[in-house]
């Protein structure tokens, strides 16, 4: 019997309208958010992050990451203390402004601290839900969405952000890694990863030179030139991710061939043809990590059992230093947490 591997999902765009049926503004099937989860947590996730996008975005995405609060504390009933029944969630978020929606912070004449405020809010709100802020960070590649000038100036809003609440950045990052890199390495002592990577081996390494870890999905395993990149980079500084419902490994794209039999064999069908039990055609969903994981290992020459266990271990270092939290916190009941770690380690 194959062991079951672990995996942590750091982007999964949860709050995307695929999730509710809704294709470009056309209705095709009914929600079926709960069962890509349970998808997700059959295929060996142990958490994923939802990104959040924009205020809005990061509202919603907080909502539905406390909704999974709830079936922690049904799982061990009256055991649990509230304070571990957020601690040991499944659904994570992040709160922030994506580049190409940064003219937000002016939309409607607004004074653009009275937004960053409001992100500010939904942390505080969020308290430990709240893991990162982002998506944050430049796109170059889509300017038509808002210009250059007003991403640079609102992410660094967001990077005094994370720089008071002391949070971890979720980065993006298109056409863009020399601005980027020289704004990041202006603010000391932040740290993060900068997701989707699809640019160069000596990018990365500048980045990886100022603390940051790089997160790989189906859009960086494209090229043979991403997957020389990905040969490249450490394996303690390498985060694994899906962007869904974004950046799936399609035929054309050159790690495809890499996926594992096994991976390539949960079924699919289209999605005016829905059916719960069934994967949407095109719809990335975070069980796809496991692909993920193929390709990487396999371009890298690396056992896929190390590297998830591995990838596994940077997460909760990085992100949920959960060892450290529980030490904090004053559990008399040995049952609730030999309970609580069966369950996160089954």
């Amino acid at each position: 019997m194959s062991k079951i591997r672990r995996f942590i999902d750091i982007g999964g765009n949860l709050t995307d309208a695929m999730y509710s049926g809704v294709y470009n503004g056309s209705k095709k099937h009914q929600p079926d958010l709960q069962q890509v989860l349970q998808r997700s947590w059959e295929a060996g996730l142990n958490k994923i992050i939802i990104t959040g996008g924009n205020l809005e975005e990061s509202k919603k995405a907080l909502e539905l990451a406390n909704s999974d609060v709830q079936f922690i504390k049904n799982c061990f009933h009256h055991e649990i203390t509230p304070y571990l029944g957020i601690q040991w969630a499944r659904l994570y978020t992040t709160v922030g402004c994506h580049p190409t929606r940064c003219s937000e912070f002016e939309q409607d004449g607004q004074n653009p601290n009275e937004y960053l405020e409001k992100l500010k809010e939904v942390i505080l709100t969020g308290k430990s839900k709240v893991v990162a802020v982002g998506e944050s960070g430049l796109d170059y590649e889509r300017i038509q969405f808002c210009p250059k000038d007003t991403q640079k100036k609102y992410f660094e809003y967001q990077l005094k952000l994370s720089e008071s609440l002391q949070l971890p950045l979720f980065l993006h990052c298109r056409n863009a890694a020399d601005d980027l890199f020289n704004i990041l390495k202006e603010y000391d002592g932040l740290k993060g990863v900068v997701h989707s990577f699809d640019g160069t081996s000596e990018e990365a390494q500048r980045f990886i030179e100022l603390g940051y870890y790089i997160g790989l999905n189906g859009c960086s395993l494209k090229t043979q030139d991403n997957l020389n990149t990905i040969k490249s980079l450490p394996s303690n500084k390498i985060l694994i991710e899906t962007d869904c419902p974004w950046c799936e490994i399609r035929p054309s794209h050159a790690g495809y061939k890499f996926i594992s039999k096994e991976n390539l064999s949960i079924p699919s069908i289209k999605k005016e043809k829905w059916r719960p039990d069934y994967m949407v055609k095109s719809r990335n969903e975070p069980n796809n990590i496991r692909q993920i994981l193929d390709v990487v290992a396999s371009v890298r020459n690396e056992d896929a059992d190390e590297l998830s266990e591995k990838n596994l271990s940077k997460h909760l270092r990085f992100i949920f230093p959960m060892k450290k939290r529980y030490n904090k916190t004053n559990i008399s009941n040995k049952n609730c947490i030999n309970n609580i770690m069966a369950f996160i380690n089954k």
